[in-house]
């Protein structure tokens, strides 16, 4: 096996693969990707809990260049998605690329060779020009901190850990968290279900899923030169216009929150049940969610929305503030990732001994969340800052990996070994950033949220449009960077 390529990739997510890609047809093939897990697929490829699906629409939701007419719905499930990312692995040949078994565990920079040794769980070494970072930011589960939860005897998973070993039917399920994820299962389980509980610790805002199957005659019609294409221009503008909310004046959002309301009005009657749902700060401060049959799910006999805080896991049930103790034969925790933390625990040294974490003593933060200063040739894909609340976060890793291959082209035009990002241009732009993110709903929203770190900055998200980042990291500004020789 090969260790020693001229670029090293970490991850076969969509991020990986389409690095993967455009290297080749930039016609670069000396390069490896390297996953952890014995298939490709990253996020797609792990969470498999009922339910689970995209919340973007597909047709956006996918490569620019890799479009596919034949979705089945207007929003795709899982399997179906990770279809379509070993589908394009294997068009483009990236089978002889992929290292499987590889966890990457450190990358360490040696000034004098000026490459990286990747470190890799199973004891290899793979010395390389340069690394592109593909993790993603949602791959770490995040458990809460409840006393007693390692006494529970029963069966305890993650959604995106979801074992499938374990038949809910007619059991007692306690769910906790009410996220991006949640919302998907519990409708699923609650209809096997014996009893289902849900603790819910903050209220999310729910608009409803325009979600349907396309038909066999739509799909003919995509496949039409340009249409596919035409559909999904549409789709683009159309979820570009909820930035205007984000990106301009957090009052903006106020259609917003009206549809949410009204969706909520009209699921759910009971109007106990509905002030339990109704959340208490703007929509968008916390990440909106598409479900249209959640709310309908909260509604049956055989569940029950918990709003009061979970104070102890015991051995067969879970106590809430009140005292109040729920027998339970499963708990599945839907309580999201660690986001900042996956980028700040990771084992990366750079020139002269630099490790990641005393680089971001003050906050995790890269320049264009791409490239971090002191570590040369090092390109985080989904880096800081980079996320997203409006549209498909597949643009932004295009984007992105446009940026690299701009960023290696530059480094050939000028013969250098390798490029840092000087501290000042990083410096002013996190500043500028930040100055706009601290006006916005994320920041001035009234919620506490995981787009922002323990001090309250917000280190997930991109503050504007996705065509203004776009614009962004078409051409490298070589005076922004030191070529090291």
């Amino acid at each position: 096996m090969k260790t020693r390529p001229g670029i090293t990739i970490i991850g076969s997510g969509f991020a990986g693969l389409c690095t993967g890609i455009k290297l080749k047809e930039a016609g670069y093939h000396d390069f490896v990707i390297l996953e952890k897990a014995d298939e490709l697929g990253g996020t797609w490829r792990d969470n498999t809990y009922p339910g689970c699906a995209c919340d973007v629409p597909s047709h956006m939701y996918s490569f620019s260049f890799e479009l596919n007419p034949r979705w089945s719905r207007m929003f795709s499930p899982q399997e179906e998605i990770w279809d379509y990312m070993r589908a394009c692995a294997a068009r483009h040949g990236l089978g002889p690329h992929l290292r499987f078994g590889k966890e990457v565990v450190s990358l360490e920079y040696d000034d004098a060779a000026r490459h990286w040794r990747v470190g890799t769980a199973d004891g290899e070494t793979f010395t390389t020009n340069a690394v592109v970072s593909g993790i993603g930011a949602l791959h770490i589960p995040s458990f809460p901190d409840i006393p007693g939860r390692e006494r529970f005897r029963g069966p305890a998973f993650h959604s995106a850990g979801w074992d499938h070993s374990v038949d809910l039917t007619g059991k007692r399920v306690a769910v906790v968290g009410t996220g991006a994820s949640a919302i998907q299962f519990v409708p699923e389980i609650a209809e096997r279900a014996a009893h289902l509980t849900v603790y819910q610790r903050t209220a999310p805002w729910i608009q409803p899923k325009p979600d349907f199957a396309l038909p066999e005659r739509a799909k003919r019609l995509l496949e039409l030169p340009g249409a596919a294409r035409a559909l999904r221009g549409a789709i683009y503008w159309a979820l570009e216009t909820r930035a205007v909310g984000f990106a301009v004046d957090p009052r903006l959002m106020r259609v917003h929150e009206a549809l949410a309301r009204r969706h909520l009005e009209r699921q759910v009657a009971d109007p106990e049940l509905r002030a339990k749902l109704t959340p208490d700060y703007t929509i968008g401060c916390k990440r909106i969610l598409l479900s249209s049959d959640y709310y309908p799910a909260l509604t049956r006999e055989n569940v029950d929305l918990v709003t009061d805080r979970i104070t102890e896991i015991r051995e067969d049930s879970v106590v809430d503030a009140t005292g109040r103790r729920t027998g339970a034969d499963v708990i599945v925790y839907g309580t999201g990732f660690k986001v900042v933390d996956a980028l700040n625990e990771q084992h990366i040294t750079g020139r002269g001994g630099l490790k990641i974490q005393d680089a971001w003593q003050d906050g995790v933060e890269a320049y264009h969340g791409v490239t971090v200063s002191g570590f040369p040739n090092l390109f985080f894909l989904l880096g800081p800052n980079t996320g997203l609340g409006h549209n498909s976060v597949v643009f932004m890793i295009e984007s992105q990996v446009h940026y690299v291959l701009e960023c290696l082209r530059l480094l050939s035009r000028s013969r250098a070994r390798a490029l840092d990002v000087r501290p000042g241009a990083q410096r002013a732009f996190n500043d500028r950033l930040q100055r706009r993110l601290s006006a916005l709903v994320w920041n001035e929203g009234g919620c506490r949220s995981w787009y922002l770190d323990e001090r309250g900055v917000n280190r997930t998200t991109w503050p504007g449009f996705t065509f203004e980042y776009w614009a962004r990291t078409r051409r490298v500004k070589p005076g922004d960077y030191e070529l090291i020789r």
